[in-house]
């Protein structure tokens, strides 16, 4: 099938899969995503490779599962090593340029990009070292909470970000159509991961006192599975709260920044309908994970629960069918999905399959979708696995979760220890085993962590290395 010319990813960090409209969210207000929706195919059931930014990205940027490349957490970013999806279309001669964040490790690595415009990496090439410490008797708190010290109404270092490259990127937009060649731009947006501070007129469409009450909330008296509940130990998270007040305010300025996130795209849209180019370009929008935004009493993301570890995900391609797709999808088929669109190539086993064929394809119920996760506050690795209406948490270590999407979308009832669902837990346990050994894959991920620490000197060193909490954007 021939492909439009032109492909345009944008990638934002922290949107919640629901906190879309047009995914039936009861308030969230994202119009212009809604009309992409609408002219495209919205995947209702996509994930990430890793509930947190550094391994996601690098996971999406290669199309290759964290265990894989061994690239765990926030310390270990993407160098362009394993090549990737940027690299294969690098190989055929398409321009293929960046604008945002992308939390590689330095601009100056060979990461599959011509041109990285105003990019966001890790802090000072490391990251979050610190976070890489996870064993209970050596974990690092860090004071404060990690959603920052103030939360409400202004402009903070990550909304001038994003209005940087979103303005950058109708820019670049305006000056492709003049040159004639096909390219791939990545946007990557930051909206609305924390902090939780937002212009005002955003906020205004949230009043605090509006918002429902949060779902499986700890002050109500609900109890999270114990692996949760140590890393959760680990991050100041809803304890951080003062009061009540402060705590729905917190939601109302994320679900604020959804909207901020969704105007910025629309004028990323509007430039490429100005540019002439709408036509001929294919848009992806997605991101990196999601946040559980108070819900069991968990802030951020970094666990395995729909709001974490699910992701919106939309492909709008001119002149294409719309509506939904509920085949399981990830990051990793994005990845592969940029390699088809340009009819490029690239070495290596990689487990994706692109999103083209997935629409074109009937529906397959039975498709696995896998997650990992081996970052901070984590005491082991946690793994998810969803096939059909089943979902599987296995902790490494501690009892597993299951859960029954369908059923109870939710995720309120812990179906693990129920007979009746005795062959759905065999079933994915045997799924998990086929992408990896848990125990082996918990093992390595430590003993990568232990040697890089030693690197940099040992845990008195490395406690003090990265960003407390969010890491800072460029100058713009």
């Amino acid at each position: 099938m021939t492909r439009s010319k032109n492909l345009l990813v944008i990638m934002s960090d922290e949107h919640q899969s629901r906190a879309l409209a047009c995914a039936g969210h009861p308030f969230v207000k994202t119009p212009n995503l809604d009309r992409l929706a609408a002219r495209g195919i919205r995947f209702t059931n996509a994930y990430t490779p890793s509930p947190i930014c550094v391994p996601a990205r690098a996971a999406f940027a290669s199309g290759r599962y964290v265990h894989d490349i061994r690239l765990w957490d926030n310390a270990m970013p993407y160098t362009g090593d394993p090549r990737g999806w940027g690299h294969a279309l690098q190989d055929m001669g398409v321009r293929v340029e960046s604008i945002g964040k992308l939390h590689y490790r330095h601009e100056e690595d060979a990461a599959g990009f011509d041109v990285e415009h105003i990019p966001m990496q890790v802090a000072n090439g490391v990251g979050m070292v610190w976070g890489s410490l996870r064993r209970e008797d050596e974990r690092v708190r860090k004071d404060g909470r990690m959603l920052g010290p103030y939360i409400g109404p202004g402009e903070s270092t990550y909304t001038k970000y994003d209005t940087a490259v979103t303005e950058k990127a109708a820019d670049w937009l305006r000056d492709a159509a003049g040159k004639g060649a096909p390219w791939c731009l990545y946007v990557g947006l930051v909206a609305p991961h924390f902090p939780l501070i937002v212009p005002q007129e955003y906020l205004d469409m949230y009043p605090p006192e509006s918002l429902p009450e949060f779902k499986l909330h700890t002050k109500d008296g609900f109890r999270n599975h114990p692996w949760v509940d140590k890393q959760n130990e680990a991050l100041l998270g809803d304890d951080g709260f003062e009061s009540e007040a402060e705590r729905r305010l917190a939601a109302a300025c994320y679900f604020a920044l959804c909207t901020f996130l969704d105007d910025n795209i629309g004028k990323i849209m509007q430039g490429l309908e100005d540019s002439g180019q709408l036509g001929n370009t294919t848009v992806i929008y997605t991101s990196d994970h999601g946040d559980n935004v108070g819900a069991r009493g968990l802030w951020g993301k970094s666990n395995m629960y729909e709001e974490s570890v699910a992701v919106p995900l939309i492909v709008a391609e001119p002149g294409g069918t719309a509506g939904t797709c509920a085949t399981a999808a990830s990051l990793l088929d994005v990845s592969e999905t940029i390699i088809d669109h340009f009819g490029a190539t690239l070495e290596g086993k990689r487990p994706g399959r692109s999103l083209y064929d997935i629409t074109a394809a009937p529906e397959d119920p039975d498709r696995v979708v896998f997650s990992e996760y081996h970052a901070v506050g984590a005491v082991s690795a946690a793994y998810m696995l969803r096939k059909g209406d089943w979902k599987l948490i296995h902790y490494h270590g501690f009892a597993p979760e299951l859960f029954n999407l369908a059923e109870d979308p939710e995720e309120t009832i812990n179906r693990a220890d129920d007979p009746a669902a005795r062959a759905a837990l065999a079933d994915l346990e045997t799924e998990l085993r086929r992408i990896c050994d848990p125990a082996e894959m918990n093992d390595l991920a430590f003993a990568d962590q232990d040697a890089m620490i030693a690197r940099y000197g040992g845990r008195e060193v490395a406690m003090n290395m990265g960003a407390p909490a969010a890491t800072p954007p460029p100058e713009v």
